[in-house]
């Protein structure tokens, strides 16, 4: 089973988004998936009720009191972390991962404190040693915008790469009160917004 861990300590930076929508793109895919909620507000589990045999099937696992056992027959499982959680908390649930994604907006006001975590993330002993691979998704773009820009230098500067970087679209939203992301449907307008999810996925399955 390959696992993902999404999270950032940064509220509001699409965790949630980016979790929901790569769940439904592993069950798209084939696998059998999961999707573990630790945040308190519920919203992936939310989601999940939403969804209701809409799209492919996804197990919803509440995690939000402790680590709970996964289902046997999981192939991907997608760990949906809350913000503000304490680094030792990072870390227990960087023991469950294989992946670590991190969404980052492209805001002066998260630049700070995205720096900090993963410094932070770079001294946890499984990332240190390189058996933890920690992936960055720039979310929320505005092509040609000056903010783009600008975290284009910051993680150039930090040496970090992208991973994928996702454009800010009212289809997401429009599609979570339904339950369904991007990769529950097909036409002109979900096709190049699953473009942009192609570079991750493709380093997910290299992982795998």
């Amino acid at each position: 089973m390959l696992r993902v861990l999404i999270t950032n300590i940064k509220g509001g930076c699409g965790k949630t988004t980016i979790a929901t929508n790569l769940a439904a793109a592993f069950a798209a895919g084939g696998f059998v998936t999961g999707l573990a909620e630790v945040d308190r507000q519920r919203s992936s589990l939310s989601w999940l009720k939403l969804r209701n045999g809409h799209g492919r099937a996804i197990e919803g696992l509440d995690w939000r009191k402790e680590v709970g056992d996964t289902p046997a027959d999981l192939r991907r499982l997608v760990i949906d972390a809350p913000a503000n959680l304490r680094m030792r908390h990072v870390d227990d649930l960087i023991s469950e991962a294989d992946l670590v994604v991190v969404p980052v907006l492209a805001s002066v006001f998260d630049e700070g404190s995205t720096e900090r975590f993963l410094a932070k993330l770079d001294e946890l002993k499984p990332i240190r040693k390189g058996r933890k691979t920690v992936a960055l998704v720039a979310n929320r773009l505005r092509p040609r915008s000056k903010a783009t820009q600008r975290l284009e230098t910051f993680l150039e500067r930090l040496g970090q790469p992208i991973a994928a970087r996702l454009s800010d679209r009212a289809i997401y939203g429009e599609l979570a009160v339904q339950g369904l992301s991007v990769f529950d449907i097909d036409g002109h307008l979900a096709r190049p917004v699953r473009d942009e999810w192609r570079p991750l996925l493709n380093a997910i399955e290299e992982i795998s």
